[in-house]
């Protein structure tokens, strides 16, 4: 009868041990497939942090984050080259952000004198477009700094006009894209040159650049990064003024109000300066330079 009672013992101890054996095993699956943390848990080394919380934010509640941009400003954003695909270091950028955020993003071409207009029409819920931050629109829209860049000064190659800061603009023919701050530079430079500036206004800068090729133009004006690379692609026919004056940040344009918006985004571009892919980013396009300070 005892050794009954004990074989007994013994298989209920078997069984418990083989229980306790498989819920351990089951568990170490679980965390080595990834399982998210309890809420609260801070996430072990290696892990994905969770996406930021954006139920608070009504413009993504749709999962998509609707970008505005005027996609013919390489390096910053453009086509590829016979496609509708949208490229360029604002783009992966954007993407970036949007990975925090646990959402998607699509672009919409869009004109850039008219660019906050539309942002403020609800045509879009942002502007990622290379738009340097100034007081003028900054009463029309918010900002999220992400970039530091100066303008570049486009010149034929050998610089005929010796053309070495702004100043030597004066009594010159300068193409630049409606809309940008390089024109209302033109317009500031004017007060002060005793001859004026022929101020030549484009839709794209492209075009305007255009213009400087065929010698409707003596300079052009745009942000530096977009010079030096319109420099590079000219097959020697343009070259860039150096060094690149008036370092401005860009911004990532939402409307006034957008406070919830304009939160989640600051987070997520926190977020990737930390983890090394906004560097990382800047590095794959040559322009480490234009980091934000």
């Amino acid at each position: 009868m005892l050794s009954r009672i004990l074989g007994r013992y013994l298989l209920v101890f078997a069984v418990l041990a083989l229980a306790s054996m498989l819920a351990f095993a089951a568990c170490n699956d679980e965390e080595e497939e990834g399982v998210t943390p309890t809420e609260g848990e801070t996430p072990a080394a290696g892990e994905t942090p969770a996406t930021i919380d954006i139920s608070g934010v009504p413009e993504l509640q749709d999962g998509t984050m609707t970008i505005g941009s005027d996609i013919a400003y390489a390096p910053f954003e453009f086509y590829q080259e016979g496609t509708e695909i949208e490229d360029g270091l604002d783009v992966d950028i954007a993407k970036a952000i949007a990975e925090q955020l646990g959402v998607e993003v699509e672009f919409i071409n869009s004109p850039f004198d008219t660019i906050r207009d539309a942002l403020n029409t609800n045509e879009f819920d942002v502007v990622i477009s290379a738009m340097t931050i100034n007081p003028e629109r900054q009463e029309e829209v918010d900002f999220v700094p992400y970039l530091s860049v100066g303008t570049g000064v486009l010149v034929p190659a050998e610089n005929p006009d010796g053309i070495q800061e702004l100043e030597d603009l004066c009594g010159l023919t300068v193409a630049v894209q409606l809309g940008t701050i390089q024109e209302t530079m033109i317009d500031d430079l004017n007060a002060q040159c005793d001859e004026a500036i022929d101020k030549v206004t484009f839709d794209t800068n492209p075009l305007a650049v255009q213009d400087l090729r065929t010698g409707g133009a003596d300079a052009n004006l745009s942000d530096y990064p977009v010079a030096y690379l319109d420099a590079q692609e000219s097959a020697g026919e343009l070259e860039v003024v150096e060094p690149a004056p008036n370092p401005e940040p860009y911004g990532i344009a939402v409307r006034k109000g957008s406070t919830e918006l304009k939160a989640v985004l600051q987070e997520a571009l926190n977020r990737i300066i930390a983890d090394g892919t906004y560097d990382s980013i800047l590095a794959d396009w040559g322009l480490s330079g234009t980091a934000l300070q």
